[in-house]
């Protein structure tokens, strides 16, 4: 068994970490999102020089093309860049206090 294999083993969580966490993972979606709503709503004020400070969305003809796709762009790697850090942070306080991984 390589390092890297045993390591892998040791990380796995069980059944049990796996269904304990999930309200901790629901609550750190939540959060995730309130959090990355208003990150991105700053971040477009701030990219968006002229226009009142709200993403264009979709069927807003209004906007051309390109700004939508780049507003939409900028607010799904905003939001997966959230998500990711919020989820792995929850994990890590989990087994922390529990001792087992809730992933994999």
């Amino acid at each position: 068994m390589t390092v890297r294999q045993h390591v892998r083993t040791e990380q796995r969580g069980s059944t049990a970490a796996k269904v304990l966490y999930r309200p901790v993972g629901l609550a750190g979606s939540i959060i995730g999102g309130i959090v990355a709503g208003a990150l991105f709503k700053q971040v477009w004020k701030r990219a968006a020089v002229g226009s009142d400070g709200d993403a264009p969305k979709a069927l807003e003809s209004e906007y051309p093309v390109r700004q939508v796709l780049l507003a939409a762009a900028l607010q799904g790697a905003l939001f997966a860049v959230v998500k990711a850090a919020i989820d792995r942070g929850g994990a890590r306080a989990f087994e922390r206090w529990t001792g087992e991984w809730p992933g994999d």
